[in-house]
């Protein structure tokens, strides 16, 4: 089971970051109810197993695309993010905490293990992101949200939800926009 939750995990990231159109030095925010994963309540069955798949799968794609990972925490944590340092934008705001699989996560806690030199943040503003078992991460994309259907609607158990996101557009009737891949 953990071999074909790694594999749904590493497809669904291949399928966002391309649909999404992410670049270099992008910041992925992935949510994740390991409980959701392996069919219980969210919060209720927590798996350092299952979020371990889950990492496992993800982290090898977001590297090679040189894409930053946020692995959002529990509410417990009030869904502050765990990021490597290297992905500090002076916006973000370093808080103290450690991650705990009852107290921030699973895969927070799985994140802060593997990461070269982890912090935890308030808030992030990413690119895209991925739901993993209705956790809520819409508080850290940047303001215009695009589901993204992907061809797999779960991970293990759990429902997966995915957004893109672009830029504002402004100005009305007489605005001319130009095409979304040429802004960034």
């Amino acid at each position: 089971m953990m071999e074909e939750i790694k594999r749904q995990a590493r497809q669904a990231a291949q399928e966002l970051i391309a649909a999404a159109k992410m670049h270099p030095g992008d910041i992925l925010v992935v949510g994740c109810s390991s409980s959701e994963v392996m069919g219980a309540r969210i919060g209720k069955g927590s798996s350092m197993e299952a979020a371990s798949a889950i990492y496992e799968g993800i982290a090898p794609v977001l590297e090679r695309a040189g894409i930053f990972l946020a692995a959002q925490c529990c509410e417990h944590l009030n869904r502050a993010l765990i990021v490597e340092r290297a992905a500090l934008r002076p916006e973000m705001e370093v808080v103290n905490v450690l991650p705990q699989p009852h107290a921030g996560g699973s895969f927070a806690t799985t994140f802060w293990q593997h990461a070269a030199d982890p912090v935890a943040v308030e808030t992030v503003r990413a690119q895209a992101g991925m739901d993993i078992g209705d956790t809520l991460i819409g508080m850290h994309l940047q303001r215009v949200a695009v589901p993204v259907r992907l061809s797999i609607r779960c991970i293990g158990q759990a429902n997966l939800v995915c957004a893109r996101t672009r830029p504002k557009f402004i100005g009305g009737a007489r605005a001319v926009y130009q095409p979304e891949e040429e802004l960034r």
